[in-house]
């Protein structure tokens, strides 16, 4: 037995192959049990920061990445073991098929840890999101969408330094060289997105809005509904999904309906030029006292101009921003109702345009007269 466990096969004996396949059957065979003792340890991590812990959750998201590391790291561990055959290693264009072998199973293993520790990250960002919607302060909601998405793009760029540095073999100081001329030129093709990256940290910091306002910014009207690292998506009145760049965030003049303190509501009432003072200022009064109403906090309503076309009634009321948009409009209409109804109490005409339209027509001469023939 022993004889036969010592026979060498393509540079490696038979114990080493067994030993080898025995590794890799026992993390395909126990690969879930393994996969759920190492996630459990990482939840009791993340269970001690984070009290509101929700295991089925972060199950679905860290369980498959958990089991493809350790599967790939323990046939790596397995493999590593034997001796790579003298015969298969052939060359393959300034390299063997063992170094190339070897490159990307060490790549393979660095991008499976980078999906384990993104798949962490966007459960511990879920999670804080979780937390960030119970306060009333819904500036932390956008900041954790934004640092998730930059964190995330981070971590993927380490990810593939790493793999610059152990399957290539670059040195990272080399690499880090070489990146930093290559991002000099990239910054100047790319101008426009790295302003737009520059604004997205502006709009964070400066904080002229957050996610759920409504604003109008470049004749977009619509909520906030995402703040990304290049644009901000925006659902418009008519429930389009609208990308606005950053850039055109910071720079454009942008009104922020939903920090207004009151909506105000202008109406010019244009009388016929025959109204007597009296009837104005009748008229006036009456408006200034349907305007208090429990739902107006402040209005104005004054005689304003006058002129050859018509008497100008300016009427101006303010409505709290408590008020639903529904009641809003309600109010609006009780009021146009009511003034109408003021108007015809007063017996007050609204100034009409002159509808008789006067078309000059030129005489058309009449034609020379014909000479008789002689």
């Amino acid at each position: 037995m022993k004889a036969i466990l010592s026979h060498v096969f393509l540079d490696n004996t038979l114990q080493s192959y067994l030993i080898s396949l025995a590794l890799i059957a026992g993390i395909f065979l126990f690969r879930s049990l393994l996969s759920h003792f190492l996630a459990g340890f990482i939840a009791r991590i993340v269970r001690t920061k984070n009290p509101p812990f929700n295991k089925a959750r972060f199950d679905a998201l860290v369980i498959s990445p958990t089991q493809f590391f350790l599967m790939v790291l323990v046939v790596i561990i397995a493999v590593a073991r034997l001796n790579f055959p003298d015969v298969l290693n052939v060359d393959l264009y300034r390299t063997s098929v063992h170094e190339a072998l070897e490159a990307v199973a060490k790549g393979v293993l660095v991008g499976s840890f980078v999906w384990l520790c993104n798949r962490l990250m966007s459960y511990v960002s879920e999670l804080l999101h979780e937390k960030a919607t119970q306060s009333a302060d819904r500036t932390d909601d956008q900041l954790i969408v934004f640092f998730r998405d930059f964190f995330r793009v981070l971590l993927w760029i380490i990810g593939f330094l790493l793999i610059l540095k152990f399957s290539f073999g670059f040195p990272l100081s080399t690499v880090l060289t070489g990146l930093s001329i290559v991002g000099a030129a990239l910054a100047l093709a790319f101008r426009e997105s790295l302003e737009n990256l520059i604004a997205s940290f502006i709009i964070f910091f400066d904080k002229p809005f957050t996610i759920g306002d409504l604003i109008e910014v470049e004749k977009v009207t619509g909520n906030i509904e995402k703040i990304g690292l290049r644009s901000t998506r925006i659902r418009t009145t008519e429930k389009t999904y609208t990308t606005v760049p950053n850039k055109k965030m910071v720079d454009s003049v942008l009104n922020n309906l939903t920090l207004r303190t009151q909506r105000n509501v202008a109406t010019v009432l244009e009388l016929d030029l025959e109204t007597p003072a009296e009837s104005i200022a009748r008229l006036v009064a009456s408006i200034d006292q349907l305007l208090q109403h429990k739902d107006i906090e402040d209005a104005n309503v004054f005689f304003s101009d006058t002129g050859k076309a018509a008497h100008t009634v300016q009427i101006d009321y303010f409505v709290a921003t408590e008020v639903t948009i529904k009641a809003f409009f309600g109010l609006r209409q009780f009021i146009n109702l009511a003034l109408l109804d003021l108007l015809k109490q007063h017996n007050i005409q609204l100034a009409k345009a002159d509808a008789n339209i006067v078309i000059a027509q030129k005489e058309v001469p009449p034609p020379p007269p014909t000479a008789s023939p002689i």
